[in-house]
Formats: C-alpha cells, sequence, structure tokens
C-alpha cells in the first residue's frame, strides 16, 4: 500500500494490496498546514454576533477571507441555508457556536435538497483544501424537529453537515449537537477525514432523536473517520453506495444502531459497491447493532456488491445484535427465497469482536440463497448473553476461520 499526501498534507489512504485479514491502512497523522497566501484574499477574519441572521456575514467571510475565526465567546445565529461549495485554501476556526435555528418552515422549504434518500441540509461545505477545526460547537437545535417528527414522519429534517464534492478536507476538534437529522454527509468527496468529533444527540422528551446518523459515506473515496465520541439514535457511521476506501478507528459509541454497511441494493437500476472498509477499535454501548452488512432482496431491487470489509477489535455491552449480516433486509423469507439479494457479499472479516449481548443470539449470518455470500471469515470471537447461553445462526454460506467452530451447520433456504 502506498501512502500520499495531499498538497496541504492530508493524508491519503491508496489500498493496493488485499491482505489475509481484510484491508490495511496506514495511521492518520495531522501535518500542519499551510496555506499559499492569495493576494485576492484577506488573511484573517474574526466574526462576532450582529443579533440576527450571522449566515450572510459568515459567508462572505470565508469566501474573501483565508482563515475565519468564531471566537470561543461568540455565538452565531444561522437563519438560513449556507452555500460554500467550490472554496480554495480555506480554513474555518471555529472556537466559538454556529447555531443552527429551528424554524421549522423556513429550513423544511429551503434546505438544499439532496436526492439521496431524500434528505436536505443547513450546510454545503466543498471545494479543495480545507481546514475546519478549532473546538467549537454545531447546535443543531434537534429537539423541536424530533418532537415534530413523531406527528409528522413525512417531514423533512437537515442534515448538520454535508462535506459536498470537496478533496483534501481536514475536519478536526469539533463537538455536534442535537442534528435534526443526520451529523455528517460525506457526499462525493475524496481525501476527507474527521478527527477528534464528539457527537451528542438525544432527546429531553418522549420522542425519540431519530435518525441522527453519525456519519453516512455516500459516492466517496479514501475516508478516514477517527478518535470520535458518538452518542445518537441511529447508525454510528454508516457506508452508503459507492463508499470506498474507508477507515473507521477509535470510536465510542453509545445508543446506535451500530456500524453499517448498507443498506445496498434498494432502487431498482441501481448497482451500489461498497468496498475495501476497515473498522477497528470500536466501543458500542446499549446498541442496536454491533458490526451490521444489510442488503436487500425481494422483486424489483436493485444490485451491487459488498466486498473487503473488515471489522476489527470491537468491545460491545449490552448490544441486541452484535454481529449481523442480513441479506434479506427488509424481505420476508418467502420473497427472499424466490428473489434472493442481488447485492452478492465477499471477503468479510469479523475479527476479536467480544462482549454482550441482550438477546441468546449473539450473532446472526443471514444470506440469501443460491451463493450469494463468500469468504465470510470470523475469528477470535468472544460473545455472551448474561441471562443464558449464547447461540450463534446461519444461513446459505460457508463460515470459514478460527470461530466458525461456534456457528452449527448453516440451514438451506
Amino acid at each position: 500500500m502506498r501512502f500520499l499526501t495531499t498538497s496541504f498534507g492530508i493524508a491519503t489512504l491508496c489500498l493496493t494490496s488485499v491482505v489475509a485479514n481484510g484491508p490495511s491502512f496506514k495511521p492518520f497523522f495531522r501535518p500542519p498546514f499551510n496555506f499559499p497566501k492569495n493576494p485576492e484574499n484577506k488573511e484573517t477574519c474574526t466574526l462576532k454576533a450582529s443579533g440576527g441572521d450571522d449566515a450572510p456575514r459568515f459567508l462572505k467571510a470565508v469566501q474573501e477571507c483565508t482563515t475565519v475565526t468564531v471566537p470561543a465567546s461568540t455565538t452565531l445565529s444561522i437563519q438560513t441555508r449556507m452555500n460554500m461549495t467550490g472554496l480554495r485554501d480555506k480554513h474555518i476556526q471555529l472556537e466559538g457556536t454556529l447555531k443552527f435555528t429551528d424554524n421549522i418552515p423556513y429550513w423544511s422549504g429551503n434546505g438544499f435538497f439532496i436526492p439521496f434518500q431524500t434528505q436536505i441540509t443547513f450546510w454545503l461545505l466543498g471545494g479543495t483544501n480545507i481546514l475546519f477545526d478549532g473546538g467549537g460547537t454545531l447546535d443543531g437545535s434537534g429537539q423541536l424537529w424530533w418532537d415534530t417528527f413523531a406527528s409528522n414522519s413525512s417531514l423533512l429534517r437537515p442534515i448538520t453537515l454535508t462535506i459536498f464534492e470537496a478533496e483534501n478536507v481536514l475536519v478536526e476538534n469539533i463537538h455536534m449537537l442535537n442534528s435534526p437529522e443526520w451529523n455528517n454527509l460525506v457526499n462525493e468527496g475524496k481525501n476527507v477525514v474527521y478527527n477528534n468529533i464528539n457527537i451528542h444527540a438525544v432527546s429531553n422528551s418522549s420522542h425519540n432523536a431519530a435518525n441522527t446518523d453519525g456519519w453516512n459515506v455516500y459516492r466517496s473515496d479514501n475516508i478516514q473517520i477517527l478518535n470520535s465520541v458518538i452518542v445518537n439514535g441511529d447508525d454510528c457511521v454508516a457506508f452508503k453506495p459507492n463508499a470506498t476506501n474507508v477507515l473507521v478507528e477509535n470510536l465510542n459509541c453509545t445508543g446506535s444502531h451500530g456500524i453499517s454497511v448498507g443498506s445496498l441494493g434498494q432502487f431498482p437500476g441501481m448497482f451500489d459497491i461498497v468496498e475495501n472498509v476497515l473498522a477497528k477499535n470500536v466501543r458500542m454501548t446499549n446498541a442496536q447493532n454491533g458490526a451490521r452488512i444489510k442488503a436487500w432482496a425481494g422483486p424489483n431491487v436493485g444490485s451491487g456488491i459488498v466486498k473487503n470489509i473488515t471489522f476489527e477489535n470491537f468491545i460491545e455491552a449490552a448490544v441486541d445484535n452484535p454481529i449481523i449480516i442480513d441479506q434479506c433486509y427488509m424481505t420476508n423469507a418467502t420473497a427472499c427465497a424466490q428473489f434472493p439479494s442481488n447485492t452478492l457479499i465477499q471477503d468479510i472479516w469479523f475479527n476479536n469482536i467480544t462482549g454482550t449481548g441482550t438477546k441468546a443470539v449473539v450473532a446472526s449470518l443471514s444470506c440469501s440463497p443460491d451463493g450469494r455470500c463468500s469468504d465470510i471469515n470470523v475469528n477470535d470471537i468472544s460473545l455472551s448473553f448474561p441471562k443464558g447461553s449464547a447461540s450463534f445462526t446461519c444461513q446459505n454460506l460457508n463460515v470459514t476461520g478460527d470461530a466458525a467452530s461456534l456457528f452449527p451447520t448453516c440451514a438451506l433456504t
């Protein structure tokens, strides 16, 4: 594997070979940023709150200045959408807070539309060579959104931050609070790194903080998500269609739906790829899932491939499904047998997965019939069910690895 650096120093992942237990990546490092001077830009701009909508001033400053600082004592009120795409050599130093308003009528009608899974977003950030750091907070004011969504499931809620058509981006030392929907989307990104991100999305009412995924990676390559703490109500990280060469390392996830590949193969005429993913050193607590792969089956669905995925060094506590492959996702057994998944799952590694499940079945590897899964490996698995004996189930595949004996002969459907 070669290891490259971009023009401003972000480590680039270049996977050139597959080792015996899945993909391998060089460790992340953070060299200094040296932005070239641009005579058309001011060197540094510092923003203070205006008492009104600060979004236009923030947008103008980022366009005109090399470095934009929001001081620690400052909270900017973001009342209108922000399109910061097409940037080059920019440093956004957020020491204070960007607080997005909970004006549901405005944002529902004016948030930037994301066609994938019918989303909207507060903020598009894109271009080349962007550093976003400072230790400050993005506050999505999510509580009213979650409460309203509970009685109106068609409500479009904004993603807090969307990295869009971007290359060579580092987001580091940022707190994300109460996102209405997903916290982060990487959409058509390349060489994007998140490091030391603290995400907290927890409802203070009876309504859940629904769909508050930590990250969704979509149509993007060479992505790293590192050294972060996530407390939320959906996937900690999800690898969506055409996510390739992704490293997830040193995450602490609480209340989540897991580290998830998919779901994939849902839409007719679409071919989805997730390839070369390594998720390692993950602590999962009070979660719905731990390490998960999900692909659609049935009539009128799409196709794709999931290949060369490793889940490694997971510590799980009170997780409903610590290990799960579901290749009949959202499909009943009869339809899955008649219309097996067109999304192939190959070269999968579950290595050193330990902890406790909340149900007797602590690992479920469920593939479609007709050989749609291959080379599924389990090694160093130690999972227990505190209330009784743990069980391991599988169907329509051959399980290999030193923990394969935990699984009985796989059922055929």
